[in-house]
């Protein structure tokens, strides 16, 4: 699967806007494809669902939609690609995978439920001192 993706390059520039944003749907569409494979290959169907790394994939592509400048979009497609490259060519490994696209930038979210009530006074304490 790598190959056709590697195969499938960025053209250097975009005439308008509107090819422009046609590539970054022909790029969404292409991540979308290849999803299934990326969780085949790096293990992630215990961790993540297909639906989660879409949506993942769609927010990255939105933080991006203030820009307007073609050249700069073709810059961020041509990265976008690149790092789709590396995923399928496995040159990231599945912990990169969960720690950039999984987890996110926000990192780990401290579970507040009730599990922990019948934990003595001092694992309490000594677990929220050590939490990272």
């Amino acid at each position: 699967m790598a190959f056709v993706v590697r195969s499938a390059r960025v053209p250097p520039n975009s005439a308008t806007f509107e090819e422009a944003r046609q590539r970054t749907l022909e790029f969404f569409r292409k991540a979308c494809r290849s999803i299934p494979t990326i969780m085949q290959i790096h293990n992630l169907e215990d961790v993540v669902t297909v639906s989660r790394l879409r949506s993942t994939i769609s927010s990255e592509i939105r933080k991006q939609a203030h820009i307007t400048n073609p050249k700069v979009i073709d810059m961020l497609l041509f990265k976008g690609f690149e790092e789709l490259n590396n995923i399928l060519e496995q040159a990231k490994q599945r912990h990169h995978l969960i720690g950039q696209y999984v987890i996110g930038r926000e990192g780990l979210v401290r579970d507040h439920c009730t599990k922990d009530q019948g934990i003595s006074d001092f694992l309490k304490n000594f677990y929220s001192s050590n939490y990272i």
